[in-house]
């Protein structure tokens, strides 16, 4: 693997949910608690600000950006800056916000709630397409690790204070899913966060608390471990023109002064060359 590497000088609070945009060739993260959309792009940032925060992202086959606001599910023009709310979500209300969210390989959109702090438990996981908004799970702490398997056949996904990943049989025609499966355990105190499938079906995880990302057999073995100096680390994507490179995010929220002097790269975006391939990530096709 190549050396990891920090990529710009971005430091963002709590910077998650990357998504490679093929199109431009850009990286697309938000930074939650600011709030704001950031794009890489031929190596310089753009930054927009969000009204509310913006817990994850997604682009759209028809164009603009599906953000997931903390109030509403809403889509995003970077060209004229609009924000049009599209969906309402059933159940949600002021107390929570939404966080972890991607699409599906069929290019349905799949998202999570939680209360800030998530206690207490009353979070939601959500489905959206073009039936609308479905409510899928309840009583989600803080949802994350949204991923498939590159068939489709399997939805991974986590509650992160539990320290599992689950696995999920998955209907491509439907986008039901099944009885759910531990897929992996994470000691304490780190906690599976974001996470992406690569073409051989391993999972990386983003392992916040854990100064790693961590790449999953198929069957939940640990493959490897890839190190990062920043102790939150939040999400990771692949992206470049060749999806070998691993886009890791990171935050500096809850980091005291002393902690932020011995880890400086803290809420830093920093990539890796791995040598597997990613998956294209579905656009939201509804």
């Amino acid at each position: 693997m190549a050396g990891l590497r920090r990529v710009g000088e971005t430091a963002d609070i709590l910077g998650e949910g990357p998504v490679w945009c093929a199109r431009e060739q850009a990286l697309y993260w938000v930074n939650i608690s600011a709030p704001e959309i950031r794009r890489l792009k031929d190596g310089a940032v753009t930054t927009w600000a969000m009204p509310e925060a913006v817990g994850s992202l997604a682009l759209q086959e028809r164009g603009g950006i599906l953000v997931a606001l903390k109030s509403a599910l809403s889509v995003f023009d970077p060209v004229s800056g609009a924000i049009e709310k599209i969906a309402e979500a059933p159940g949600h209300h002021a107390g929570l916000r939404f966080n972890d969210g991607k699409c599906d390989r069929q290019g349905r959109f799949w998202v999570g709630s939680m209360r800030a702090g998530a206690d207490p438990v009353e979070g939601f996981l959500y489905r959206l397409d073009g039936a609308g908004c479905t409510k899928v799970l309840d009583g989600i702490g803080i949802p994350n690790s949204l991923c498939w398997s590159p068939d489709g056949r399997t939805m991974y996904f986590s509650d992160s204070p539990k320290r599992v990943i689950w696995a999920f049989p998955y209907d491509r025609a439907s986008g039901a899913i099944g009885e759910r499966s531990v897929f992996a355990t994470l000691a304490a105190p780190m906690v599976a966060d974001g996470g992406t499938v690569d073409a051989e079906g391993y999972l990386w995880s983003a392992n916040y608390g854990g100064w790693r990302v961590t790449r999953f057999a198929p069957d939940g073995s640990v493959d490897r471990v890839v190190p990062v100096p920043a102790s939150n680390i939040t999400s990771c994507a692949f992206g470049g023109r060749d999806l070998e490179t691993l886009y890791i995010t990171s935050a500096y929220q809850g980091l005291s002064y002393e902690q932020r002097s011995k880890q400086p790269a803290a809420g830093g975006l920093f990539a890796i060359d791995v040598g597997v391939k990613g998956l294209p990530e579905a656009r939201f096709a509804y």
